[in-house]
């Protein structure tokens, strides 16, 4: 009896220790990962007289809003432009999450005849692509989707790397809801729609973050295909153009409002980086529990 008790006290500390020790470790790692973004913050309220003395600090040494009052100099154009950018993700996750989870439904199904030969086209995508070159000429020539916000839409609605991820959630669904639904007269874009969305919730909502973040940083597209004449375009190529032209001035001999080495330049790109990283900060606590899942889901299955 005594030899038992001891054993479950040994027992009982090896898993306090074991849980205080991964406690330490995740409150180490959640530092590491908040620590960058908190000297982010700070340095974007530092001026660059500072940053240039000091480095970058987690307190600004000398504290300026400058580069938020450059940043936010015309606010009527980047709200414009966080609403284009909200916009496009808001449409683009809805649509693009909705075909996404059509297609890896449909390849999965046992039923479907052409699901190998799709998969082979869907799967080669990731190995070769045509290049930038056929990507514009089909979206300018063939589209005619030059300065047409459907050019920065259009191509983030399907991605292979999400297909494959969706099929692979599906595939953990027993096919024998399908066919006993079927069996009762339900066809297949009712199954879709009410027994197969529902079951994968989790699965939905990491898919839509991925596609909400690509629409979110998305600016490659938008420098492409829509001209400086549209008078809003979506706010991460607002802010590579806002960097852009402080360096473009700083480096420059002539200014016409403030001096080229006033430019806070390095504060600048801080301040930029807090103004695109906020909303999505704000909104991932929302979503984290259905990832968290998804990923596991998909991490675990087999």
């Amino acid at each position: 009896m005594e030899q038992v008790i001891a054993r479950q006290r040994g027992t009982d500390f090896s898993s306090v220790a074991i849980r205080l020790f991964g406690y330490i470790f995740i409150a180490i790692f959640a530092l590491c990962c908040l620590i960058p973004f908190l000297v982010v913050f700070g340095t974007s309220f530092t001026s660059e007289k500072s940053i240039t003395l000091h480095g970058y600090n987690l307190w600004p040494k000398e504290f300026s809003s400058f580069a938020y009052k450059i940043v936010f100099e015309n606010p009527g154009v980047i709200l414009g432009s966080y609403g284009v950018t909200l916009g496009i993700t808001i449409v683009g996750t809805t649509i693009g999450l909705f075909v996404v989870a059509m297609t890896g439904y449909s390849l999965q199904r046992p039923d479907f005849p052409y699901r190998n030969r799709i998969s082979f086209f869907i799967y080669f995508t990731t190995l070769f692509h045509g290049g930038v070159v056929p990507f514009y000429l089909i979206m300018t020539q063939w589209l005619h989707l030059k300065d047409n916000y459907l050019a920065v839409l259009l191509p983030g609605l399907m991605s292979p790397f999400l297909i494959i991820m969706m099929k692979s959630f599906v595939t953990s669904i027993p096919h024998a809801i399908t066919e006993s639904a079927k069996m009762d007269g339900a066809g297949d874009f009712r199954i879709f729609t009410k027994l197969i969305l529902p079951m994968t919730t989790p699965a939905l909502a990491t898919i839509g973050l991925f596609i909400a973040l690509g629409y979110w940083n998305e600016w490659y597209n938008a420098m492409l295909f829509l001209s400086p004449d549209l008078k809003y375009r979506p706010l991460q190529l607002f802010l590579y153009n806002v960097v852009t032209s402080a360096d473009f001035i700083k480096n420059s001999s002539v200014s016409s409002n403030v001096q080229p080495r006033d430019m806070p330049l390095e504060s600048m790109k801080m301040a930029t980086a807090v103004v695109a990283t906020g909303p999505v900060i704000l909104f991932y606590p929302l979503v984290q529990k259905y990832f968290i899942k998804g990923i596991t889901v998909g991490a675990v299955k087999g």
